[in-house]
């Protein structure tokens, strides 16, 4: 029986995951990363931490499996997005920290070009909104700050890539410098019509183009893992940035079919079949991982601190002593006594883009207690992607009629039954907990033959549990008011306005 290996490198951890054909996961080996936060605002992390970690878990699933790399039909790879690292191709060294999706130092360049009005021909040509969370300004960034970085690239020394290109570069010995299109269409600089890198957005931010990876597909061999790493070579075949390999996960590959993943942020998928829909509601249009050449686009919104909040209320505010503890203490009262928590730590992200907004929790009263927090800062999660679900309604002229769900906050059947009550269909659960490496693990088996088609991959589908909406209309209307306003007063804090 063949197995996929798939390297699932996430915001605070590497994961290495084993599927047999039957898309079992056999074994899981999981190491964290730090988390580096060296000014207000700024986001880093050791791109050679990642690549040290990732590999330790890579071989340390093989020797918990049992299995040797002649047993691995090949490597599938999921990754943070946006994450910016920038390597000397000569060393294969990081030239600094890689600067994470969620560091917000380059606001103030986005304003500056927003007030030159390239946000409009960047949303035409790349689908995304200008913002600091895509890579473009973070390699401007880098460029400009690390010593003659800006030299270095234009002689053609410096490689960028986000985490998959690093991981490839490193698995191949720095023989194959790539990035999928799902990553590609991540960067501001990629133009997901004509699926190429876009010679104007590169002069719009400065970055020479030799910096850049070639783009490939999904599901193709890219190269091959060095035999020195595992014993032997190992094909590496799919590749996707994590959200679109979760949408492939959960085999939501039609028109309208809808996931969101519960992890540090939160992430809500539509597909959009081979049209790329431009949003007017502060959504993003983004390509979906495909199989077999086939084209797909995606609407994207995107949530900042999602799962993050409850690491707030453990290490920041001590009232949980770890994450899993928050149902208990949320489902001790009724609801949230009238608190409500906007988590706008780092800004707010879809649909309303405001690097300027701060967290905040309203509402208190001398009877409201951790347990009241706790509750709201769940709900919030909630409320954040129910925001994402009516941009997206609009957006796409689909009605939602159930929602695929995965990530590790799932596992809260209070979170989960508030977001059914919220939107008012049906979430779906699946059995596996793994569904982002599950979306690379078939990407990569498709590719090599492990598993034939999407009909195969149809019938290995395993539902955990369903969750039917049960509040109130007017219970629900309520709530998102109470929402609203509290979001309405925590936008342009930052900024000073009111």
């Amino acid at each position: 029986m063949p197995f996929v290996l798939a390297l699932d490198e996430g915001t605070t951890s590497c994961r290495a995951v084993v599927f047999d054909q039957a898309g079992v996961v056999l074994g899981i080996a999981q190491k964290e990363f730090t988390q580096h936060f060296p000014k207000p605002g700024w986001v880093e992390h050791d791109a050679e931490e990642i690549w040290t970690n990732q590999l330790a878990v890579a071989k340390g699933v093989l020797e918990q499996t049992k299995l040797n790399a002649r047993d691995i039909a090949a490597i599938g790879i999921s990754n943070q997005r946006e994450t910016t690292v920038v390597w000397d191709r000569d060393t294969g060294h990081p030239i600094c920290h890689a600067i994470v999706w969620q560091d917000r130092r380059t606001a103030d360049a986005c304003d500056v070009l927003r007030k030159q009005g390239a946000d409009k021909v960047i949303q035409e040509r790349t689908g995304l909104v200008l913002d600091a969370y895509f890579s473009a300004t973070k390699i401007a960034w880098i460029l400009d700050h690390v010593p003659d970085a800006r030299k270095r690239a234009e002689a053609g020394r410096l490689a960028f890539g986000t985490i998959d290109s690093w991981l490839i570069w490193k698995m191949t010995n720095g023989t194959r410098h790539v990035t999928d299109l799902t990553n590609a269409s991540r960067t501001l600089l990629f133009n997901i019509h004509t699926r190429q890198w876009d010679d104007e957005l590169l002069t719009l931010f400065r970055i020479p183009r030799g910096l850049l990876p070639d783009v490939c597909g999904s599901s193709e061999v890219v190269g091959e893992a060095v035999p020195q790493l595992f014993g032997s070579a190992i094909p590496i075949a799919g590749i996707a940035g994590d959200q679109q390999g979760a949408l492939f996960g959960q085999l939501c590959l039609k028109r309208g079919e809808t996931k969101t993943t519960y992890g540090t942020g939160c992430f809500m998928l539509q597909h959009t079949g081979e049209v790329a829909v431009a949003s007017k509601n502060r959504l993003i249009t983004t390509i979906a991982a495909t199989s077999s050449g086939q084209i797909g686009y995606a609407l994207e919104g995107s949530v900042f601190i999602g799962g993050a909040v409850v690491q707030w209320l453990r290490d920041g505010l001590g009232v949980i002593e770890s994450s899993v503890d928050v149902q208990a203490l949320a489902s001790s009262v009724p609801d949230s006594g009238g608190v409500t928590f906007v988590p706008a730590f780092a800004g707010l992200g879809a649909p309303y883009w405001d690097a300027n907004a701060r967290g905040m929790i309203i509402g208190l009263t001398r009877g409201s207690t951790a347990a009241h927090v706790a509750r709201a800062a769940v709900e919030s999660i909630a409320h954040q992607v129910a925001d994402l679900a009516e941009a997206m309604q609009r957006d796409s002229g689909v009605r939602l009629h159930e929602m695929r769900v995965d990530g590790g906050a799932t596992r809260d059947d209070l979170l989960m039954q508030f977001q059914a009550d919220l939107l008012g269909v049906p979430l779906i659960r699946p059995s596996s907990s793994e569904i982002t490496a599950q979306g690379a693990a078939f990407l990569a088996g498709l590719a090599v033959g492990v598993w034939t088609g999407l009909p195969q991959l149809a019938e290995l589908e395993q539902i955990d549990k369903r969750f039917e909406p049960q509040l109130a209309a007017s219970q629900v209307a309520e709530s998102r008011e109470r929402w609203r306003r509290a979001v309405t007063r925590c936008q342009g804090w930052e900024g000073g306005e009111s």
